[in-house]
């Protein structure tokens, strides 16, 4: 990302190939200065984790490694460990010959280096590395060489070692040599505040405290534990209208009540239902439900006709559950759902005012914890941003490019890298995020792609840690929670969709999930370093050929509807986007009926449902074998497009049995189709809980989009099909997910 306006852009590849920018040379500097005490220990011992300490038992000092807990008496010697007390070789040196215990704007030093280049010198001499820290990009320069060595010149002729081969991933999930064909109108920089690591941890704490806020209120007011990852919904759900200047946190927004979080917190009043598997779970919901609502009447101010309703039925219920005890479970069922049409509307009356309460103070406090990161992020750049004027609006066409920022980013402090295994670790300040190996070197790439403000990836680790850091934070910390926010198609239908359609481009996507270099998503002040295009509802093409699989929330669904149909009526060069979505019929949503109502229409095809897989959204740190699940859910593929866009990349019948056929579930991954999060419920089983409420009670994640600023995803309220339980309300208010 750069920090002045982007010129001409003649094309993608120029400003990939040759990114342009100052470098910035914030690094901590390797060796001391000639008037400081020269350390007691190497400086890539101290960085690899070593301390010496004094043992008071002995009487003498030892080594300590505060990385991997190891203690030696001797002096340690990277990549020399003793066996005995390293067992498992958990401190052996990467294979790759990546320095992974090194942080940020860090690397390892030969012993060429550390050769005084005087006598009365401690400044060591440069040896030009000859492999860089990242495994997947040798023979370039390192991220992290220190500025005090740039013009140091060698002190003693070393010879060059080979480079070790790059790291390959297994499987890649991604094809990042696809070159955009979206033609946008050339814009202005962003002028959202430059990411850091303390503010991204500040907000990572101010988010935890406000989900506490939220658990404690539905329990003190309602007696309930909050709907399964509503407030993740909420997030997203007010990001698609919020005007204020937080990435993620929501502070200007109209309406202050969320459609979203009233919806699913009424849906669990006076209980949360849960899916019916046997007749005796059947009879105790029953009761409980009947219980629950005569108890809520009569401690809140109902009038006269709704205590006199709710508690007749309720005893009418009671009665028929102590005469019958040979009802079956359709029996059970049928009444439930009766005594929740006679008694939902009156036990809502008494609730609303309370959970528009509940709405409104989580609003005010993010609004307030908002404000407070803001002016502690302005308090860390040099140069605080002043109201400009705004400039007019270009008019020239050009190939998309990221976002780029128009305030210059701050000194970044030193984020710590080392690897287990197959995981990239990265570290601030104790804080921990993790990825897998392929989407590290993903990442890698990404960013030397995207950003140009860091050509030496002086500022790569500490943006790396802000951003996984950010998503974790959006999606909550709880065991498989937010995974349905990032689901993605699978490689196979987006290799089709780029050889029959022309398709470079996803307009709901993230830097861990994309395909293409080229995408749309939540966070453009973080992921435009890695080729983000900023949110999707923000970007305007002109032309090209585009995916669209957003996350299925009907407030987001629908506004997006209503951008394609804008951008459609506008441009008279060719447009095309391909829709994946829900096909959800009991009801009907209203983004599917304006869709297939559309003018803009050229065809739609259904994918029935448990006949195809998604990607897992949490791909960037999951097991292989859990990679894929397959859909519980029907999907609906509708391409809208102008003249032009169907005269190049019409939606002919040998074009559509190929994106078909790719849509199939890949035979050798058919013992790996289930969902990573709870165990996805049998087809069999799908009739089990009132019919009202079949689309909510799917306990697989559904295939959502992947962003999550212009997204809302799958309103799940739902649980597995044996034990977990969910919201059964209107089928319009929940949708399937974890």
């Amino acid at each position: 990302m750069s920090n002045d306006s982007q010129g001409s852009v003649k094309g993608e590849a120029a400003m990939i190939l040759s990114p342009s920018g100052s470098a910035s040379s914030q690094g901590p500097p390797l060796s001391p200065s000639t008037t400081s005490k020269p350390p007691e220990l190497p400086d890539e011992l101290v960085q690899a984790g070593w301390a010496k300490c004094w043992s008071r038992r002995e009487n003498r000092p030892y080594y300590f490694n505060r990385f991997t807990n190891q203690s030696l008496w001797e002096v340690p010697v990277l990549g020399q460990h003793d066996v005995i007390s390293d067992p498992l070789g958990l401190n052996a040196a990467p294979a790759e010959g990546g320095d992974s215990n090194l942080g940020n704007g860090q690397r390892k030093r030969r012993s060429s280096e550390e050769q005084v280049a005087g006598p009365n010198s401690v400044k060591r001499a440069k040896v030009e590395p000859t492999t860089p820290i990242s495994p997947s990009t040798p023979g370039v320069k390192p991220w992290s060489a220190a500025p005090e060595d740039k013009q140091a010149p060698p002190a003693t002729p070393t010879t060059p070692s080979p480079a070790p081969a790059p790291y390959r991933p297994a499987v890649i999930y991604w094809d990042l040599d696809i070159q955009t064909n979206a033609v946008i109108r050339e814009h202005r920089p962003a002028s959202h505040l430059p990411p850091h690591p303390e503010i991204e941890m500040q907000r990572a704490q101010l988010v935890t405290k406000l989900r506490q806020h939220y658990h404690e209120l539905c329990h003190q007011r309602e007696g309930i534990d909050p709907p399964r990852e509503s407030f993740n919904r909420w997030l997203l759900e007010r990001k698609v209208i919020d005007k204020g200047h937080d990435p993620l946190l929501p502070s200007d927004c109209d309406p202050i009540i969320s459609p979203s979080m009233f919806r699913e917190v009424m849906n669990d009043i006076p209980i949360r239902l849960s899916r019916i598997k046997y007749k005796e779970e059947a009879r105790k919901l029953l009761f409980k439900y009947a219980e629950a609502a005569k108890k809520m009447i009569d401690s809140r101010n109902a009038s006269p006709e709704s205590r006199k309703v709710v508690k007749w039925n309720a005893e009418d219920t009671m009665s028929w559950l102590r005469r019958d005890h040979s009802a079956s479970k359709e029996d059970y069922m049928d009444r439930l759902e009766h005594l929740r049409q006679q008694c939902g509307p009156h036990v809502a009356a008494v609730a609303k005012d309370s959970v528009e309460g509940i709405c409104s103070k989580i609003y005010q406090l993010s609004a307030d914890y908002s404000r407070r990161l803001r002016q502690t992020h302005l308090s860390l750049l040099q140069d605080p941003p002043t109201e400009a004027c705004a400039s007019p609006q270009q008019s020239r066409l050009v190939y998309c490019y990221p976002v780029r920022l128009v305030i210059p980013s701050p000194p970044l402090p030193r984020v710590e890298l080392h690897f287990e295994n197959d995981v990239a670790c990265l570290r601030f300040r104790g804080e921990m995020v993790k990825v897998n190996r392929g989407h590290f070197s993903k990442l890698e790439l990404l960013y030397r792609y995207s950003c140009i403000d860091d050509p030496r990836f002086e500022k790569f680790l500490s943006r790396v840690w802000c951003l996984l850091k950010r998503y974790q934070e959006m999606f909550g910390s709880g065991a498989n929670e937010g995974t349905g926010l990032q689901g993605a198609l699978p490689v196979t239908v987006f290799e089709a969709l780029n050889r029959q359609f022309g398709v470079s481009f996803e307009c709901f996507a993230s830097p861990l999930n994309c395909y293409f270099k080229q995408f749309c998503s939540a966070f453009p002040d973080i992921d435009g370093f890695f080729g983000s295009r900023g949110p999707f509802l923000s970007f305007s093409p002109v032309s090209g050929s585009f995916e669209a699989n957003p996350p299925f929330c009907e407030e987001l669904m629908d506004t997006m509807v209503t951008h394609f149909e804008e951008l459609l009526n506008q441009s008279s060069e060719p447009l095309s986007f391909i829709v994946f979505v829900p096909e959800w019929r009991d009801p009907v949503t209203p983004a599917l009926t304006r869709m297939e109502a559309s003018r803009f229409l050229r065809h739609q095809l259904s994918v029935t449902a448990y006949e195809h897989e998604y990607r897992s959204g949490s791909q960037h740190i999951c097991k292989r074998d859990e990679m894929y699940y397959r859909a519980v859910h029907g999907t609906a593929v509708l391409f809208l497009q102008n003249d032009a866009g169907f005269a190049k990349w019409a939606p002919t019948p040998e074009r559509l049995a190929e994106l078909t056929a790719a849509y199939r579930p890949a035979s050798s991954r058919t013992s790996s189709l289930s969902s990573p999060g709870p165990a996805h419920i049998a087809p069999a089983d799908r009739d089990s809980a009132p019919k009202a409420s079949d689309r909510m009670q799917s306990d697989v994640m559904s295939p959502g989009g992947h962003d999550n600023n212009n997204n809302n995803s799958n309103n799940n309220n739902s649980s597995s099909s044996s034990s977990s339980s969910s919201s059964s309300s209107s089928p319009r208010d929940k949708m399937a997910a974890v």
